[in-house]
């Protein structure tokens, strides 16, 4: 008769029943996480609600500014905009149109701020994707190449420009590529108006335009990239694997290539996870020097109003994406590191 008190695989090994198995494990662990998540954009919700009424101004008389508007028209525009009502109505307002999808009407465009947010998310997506992309290929290259090297010139000279570059505020860096350019490329908007309607010609015009506010969110963001892969890689450097891995006679090529770079790459899965999140949030300063038809240029514009829901349903949108991203790393991660899944 066999003992249920012992592991059919590991005999002797008492066996519990109530003790969660794999499969259960993973479940508890997404379960969790994914409720984390929604708690966080709960938080967002509320905060995007609360934050944006602590600005200075009224937007009433940013409306009524420079026009002859009488005390009853002020009354009725705030009651049509809903800001006359006690501040937790607006807020019961705010949530059931976040619910239902709708993000509310533009104070000073009156327009759905949805469609508005819909129109400036593929140029954010263009010019911050773009970035990023070509920042993990360089940042991660590099990164590789100056922590095999440590301590050699190329490590010193890239970690030094790295770390300048990530010191260096980005609107100052746009502003120091538009003057050393001296007109080689455009310096506002997407595109130009007096362009061919021919696919290829508005193609290589966008891409004429994206030149500048690319390589200045370039610059920044590859240096993030680089120094964590470099600090990571250093650290599996004198590992015992890496050792015995060399005592086989494998090539130093291929002891960095597949054994060392795989692990070091893990600690940098949730900074990429988390860069690609911040690209649909766009960056305000860059989007503003360059007059990028982005989220970032949106968000400064609103800012002058106050124009209150588009703020609210930018930050929820950017904010949402952060959490999203975050999550999916979190995930990754999991699946990746065998060290994760044993925790």
């Amino acid at each position: 008769m066999t003992d249920v008190s012992t592991s059919p695989s590991l005999p002797g090994e008492q066996y519990d029943p109530d003790e969660p198995r794999g499969g259960t494990g993973t479940a508890r662990f997404v379960a969790g996480k994914l409720g984390a998540a929604v708690v966080s954009l709960g938080l967002v919700m509320v905060l995007g609600f609360l934050l944006f009424r602590m600005i200075p101004g009224d937007p009433i008389n940013t409306l009524t500014r420079d026009r002859p508007t009488s005390p009853e028209q002020i009354a009725q525009l705030r009651e049509r905009l809903g800001v006359d009502k006690p501040l937790f109505q607006q807020f019961l307002d705010y949530a059931g149109g976040l619910f239902r999808g709708d993000l509310g009407m533009s104070y000073v465009y009156n327009r759905p701020v949805g469609a508005m947010i819909a129109e400036r998310l593929w140029p954010t997506i263009l010019l911050v994707g773009t970035a990023t992309v070509l920042a993990i290929i360089l940042g991660l290259w590099l990164g590789v190449r100056a922590a095999w090297r440590h301590g050699s010139g190329f490590d010193r000279t890239h970690t030094g420009i790295a770390l300048t570059l990530w010191s260096v505020p980005q609107f100052w860096l746009g502003l120091l590529l538009l003057i050393a350019t001296q007109g080689l490329f455009p310096s506002r908007g997407m595109r130009s108006p007096d362009i061919p309607e021919a696919f290829l010609a508005q193609a290589l015009d966008v891409a004429h335009h994206l030149v500048l506010p690319c390589v200045t969110l370039l610059a920044v963001i590859y240096a993030q990239y680089m120094l964590v892969m470099r600090s990571s890689l250093l650290e599996e450097m004198n590992a015992d694997y890496l050792t015995t891995a060399r005592a086989k006679g494998l090539r130093d090529d291929m002891v960095r290539r597949k054994h060392a770079v795989p692990n070091a790459l893990l600690p940098t899965v949730t900074l990429v996870f988390l860069q690609f999140g911040m690209v649909v949030s766009g960056t305000v300063t860059v989007e503003t020097v360059f007059s990028w038809p982005g989220l970032g240029l949106l968000t400064y514009e609103a800012l002058s109003g106050p124009d209150l829901p588009v703020l609210q349903g930018v930050f929820v949108i950017l904010a949402g994406s952060v959490i999203v991203m975050n999550l999916a790393a979190e995930l990754l991660y999991r699946v990746l590191d065998p060290r994760v899944r044993a925790s």
